[in-house]
């Protein structure tokens, strides 16, 4: 029988607690009561569930009780840690220990209960632009988009005009006329084109007069505000997601200058979107033609062809609406508070969603304006509609309230399906998706379930068609589900959220460097490192070994022209290139240039920020919160210092060492790193010293020379393995583990270690247990 090595570890920890002290069975008479109360509930709590202002996190953890120990036994109490020492560390530690932080002493305080939570913002737009796609047939609608790159042109012209024969003015039809026309088609990587005096099929089609059709799909991989450009001196027309207004209408030229026309557009994130593009060229002396664009935190440039898919999918519902920010006090994102801005917003989104579904009804319900059938279709597309929303079939009573009374008292059936769609949109049904649960979860609960944790949203035809089949009830019925699903582009979008907030990215969103100290350090590099990073780790994920491991030991980073002149490297063209580093220099996302530069000061590095980040998210120890706000201000040091002395000389009082003895260690590792991430040696003429001791949570001492030796800690330490999953598991859910099981975490780093640290394989797992819960 296999043994784990956690097994021996618990088994150690609960015999030195035995070795301390007796077994009690009253804490009243524990020998660490009376010091803990003395010295420690005014900031823990008396239960140790933590005390508003002071430290409000729970006592709970992972070190075990020689880690603990040494922790207290150094640093507490914060205000003066030589007052629990020795025989007075030990009693308390061992109460602690055994009344609040240990796994044992959280299972005997029993589950805590879930959150009710609402959808979150995020969840709102996807699950209204999937409720209105699931009506539409066709490509990203019905099954997933081809993986081909680029958009169909489509050619169009006449063969070259014979001697002596000039173009007319009259009508297209006329100049036609006794024409011989020509056409072809292809796929095109990028629109950007400079045809100059000649046609597109310059041996044979004329240059007088052409036009160009180009059609497919752009795929939005991020949330937000999508600027579109065209640049051209000849007439065009430019269509995104709508097919019924353009835009962009440029289709009467301003002259012989190549002019520019752009406009913006609110795109939602993991989805493929139509694209159409007419241009014509008549008389002018010149053509060219350009498409270009600018994504959230990208930069303009001509569409990439890796965004670019030739299938033609119908028109996607995009929920615009500004939504108040969701509650994050539990540190990630969730739906747990209601105000009147959350309110109107949500009002507001199902009104633009009637709107919608008002203009383009006759498609979505399968019906015409003028068939004499089309109040019973409409009246069918409405009850699919709210059993869609509300991810299960409807009874007697509901049908009642949500769609036949409607119908039975508006002015006209399509007017109906308005008020139809409003009550739906608005009700707690939909908006609280826990709210449609019963004890035991049924198919439709482990459908809905499975939706929000991997896509934010709603479950697709095909996972509704395994729930009437009978087909996901089974675990292997339901992991075979999970396993499709991840590999659907709304599971990577959600991911990229997850790194967004477990790198904490937005610390680099308004981020500014002295462009005196690091003159080209400007928003052009920004956005191409905010690029590299997230390509990196989109190789590592989905394209490679998907190992959570390579995110951390890394050697390499992905460059481009621009930013390899700034890091020392060699790189040719505008194309990101793996480029090797020296092990020691570079660590995966720990080193990689854009969080070492959004964890800086404008100047200076900032081992503090960059150490909290170590300790918090990558290492997974837990900070109280400073006791007061210290402001780190440069000018008050001797200029000769280096930052690490600085720091030094900052942090060294009692209060603060209980939390920089952690923070330090980690922050100075990364000392090697400037302001921007560049590698070096020196600092104000002084070596950069990188070497720190840093206590783990098993209380041993670890010798830090570099960012390598933290990475090589992580990588296979459950400590680092638990903080991963804790956060993956908070963005995926939006629950505490504990809510689900005592055991929900440790079974999940189980799993994830004997699965080879696979990220996608946890994605299962984890949506795997929100699905099955209560089952």
């Amino acid at each position: 029988m296999f043994v784990s090595p956690q097994f021996f570890l618990r088994r150690s920890c609960a015999l030195a607690l035995l070795l301390v002290l007796p077994v009690l069975t009253d804490a009243a008479d524990h020998p660490g009561k009376a010091i803990y109360t003395q010295h420690c509930a005014s900031c823990h709590g008396n239960d140790g569930q933590g005390v508003d202002g002071e430290y409000d996190e729970p006592l709970v953890g992972n070190r075990n009780f020689e880690g603990l120990l040494k922790k207290i036994d150094k640093t507490m109490p914060e205000d003066d840690p030589d007052l629990v020492n020795g025989e007075d560390a030990k009693n308390v530690t061992a109460y602690v220990y055994e009344m609040f932080y240990s796994a044992e002493a959280q299972a005997r305080r029993g589950k805590p209960d879930m959150d009710l939570l609402r959808l979150t913002s995020p969840q709102y737009r996807n699950s209204v632009m999937d409720l209105v796609g699931r009506f539409y047939k066709g490509a990203g609608h019905e099954w997933p988009l081809r993986k081909d790159e680029g958009v169909r042109g489509f050619y169009r012209g006449f063969e070259h005009l014979k001697p002596g024969e000039k173009l007319g003015n009259g009508t297209a039809g006329e100049r036609a006329k006794n024409r011989t026309p020509h056409k072809f088609d292809r796929v095109d990587g990028r629109i950007a084109f400079h045809f100059g005096a000649d046609a597109p099929n310059k041996e044979v089609m004329s240059n007088e007069e052409f036009n160009i059709r180009w059609e497919g799909s752009v795929l939005a991989e991020e949330t937000g505000v999508y600027e579109f450009s065209v640049k051209t001196e000849n007439g065009f027309r430019l269509w995104i997601n709508e097919t019924e207004e353009e835009l962009i209408d440029g289709w009467v030229s301003a002259g012989p200058e190549v002019r520019e026309e752009k406009k913006t557009i609110y795109l939602v994130g993991g989805r493929a979107y139509r694209l159409i593009l007419e241009y014509f060229k008549f008389k002018e002396a010149a053509a060219s033609v350009e498409l270009w664009w600018k994504p959230p935190h990208g930069l303009k440039e001509i569409i990439p062809a890796r965004y670019l898919r030739t299938d033609r999918p119908q028109p996607q519902m995009i929920v615009n609406t500004t939504f108040p920010a969701d509650d994050r006090s539990a540190g990630y994102e969730r739906g747990s508070t209601i105000s009147k801005q959350w309110e109107q917003a949500v009002t507001d989104a199902a009104l633009s969603a009637a709107v919608f579904i008002d203009r383009h009804l006759d498609r979505l319900a399968g019906t015409k304006s003028d068939a004499p059938d089309r109040a019973e279709k409409l009246k069918q597309f409405a009850c699919e509609f709210v059993e869609a929303a509300f991810c299960g079939p409807l009874d007697d009573a509901q049908r009642a309230l949500f769609v036949d009374a409607h119908f039975k008292e508006a002015a006209s059936p399509q007017l109906a399906v308005k008020r139809v769609v409003l009550l739906t949109l608005k009700s707690p049904r939909f908006l609280y998706p826990a709210l449609r649960e019963s004890d035991k979860p049924d198919a439709h609960t482990i459908a809905s379930r499975l939706a929000v944790s991997l896509w934010d949203s709603i479950p697709d035809r095909q996972l509704m068609k395994a729930v009437n089949e009978g087909k996901l009830s089974k675990p292997e019925e339901i992991r075979q589900q999970a396993e499709r699903m991840i590999k659907d582009p709304r599971t990577k979008a959600k991911l990229h959220g997850f790194f967004h907030h477990w790198l904490e990215l937005e610390r680099a969103e308004s981020l500014s460097k002295d462009p005196k100290a690091f003159p080209g350090f400007n928003t052009e590099v920004m956005a191409d490192l905010r690029e590299s990073l997230m390509l990196f780790i989109d190789d590592v994920v989905w394209n490679g070994s998907s190992d959570y491991r390579e995110l951390l030991r890394a050697d390499y980073l992905l460059l481009n022209e621009r930013l390899a002149k700034i890091y020392g490297q060699q790189v040719k063209g505008g194309e990101f290139q793996r480029v090797s580093f020296d092990p020691k220099q570079r660590a995966g996302v720990v080193t990689h240039p854009y969080l070492l530069a959004a964890q800086a000061y404008a100047r200076h590095s900032s081992p503090i920020h960059r150490g909290v980040f170590l300790t918090r998210n990558i290492v997974g120890m837990s900070l109280k919160p400073p006791s007061e706000a210290v402001a780190f201000e440069d000018s008050k040091f001797n200029p000769h210092l280096t930052m690490r002395e600085k720091v030094t000389e900052l942090t060294r009082s009692n209060n603060c060492m209980s939390c920089h003895s952690m923070i330090n260690p980690l922050g100075f590792s990364l000392e090697n790193f400037d302001a921007i991430g560049r590698w070096r040696t020196q600092e104000n003429n002084k070596p950069v010293n990188p070497v720190s001791d840093f206590i783990t949570e098993e209380g041993k001492t670890l010798r830090l020379t570099g960012p390598r030796d933290i990475v090589n800690y992580v990588s296979d330490n459950a400590g680092g393995h638990r903080a991963f999953i804790r956060h993956l598991f908070h963005h995926m859910v939006k629950q505490q583990t504990p809510a689900y099981s005592q055991d929900t975490l440790p079974a999940l780093q189980r799993k994830f270690a004997e699965q080879g640290c696979h990220i996608q394989k946890l994605i299962v797992e984890i949506a795997l247990v929100a699905a099955t819960e209560g089952m």
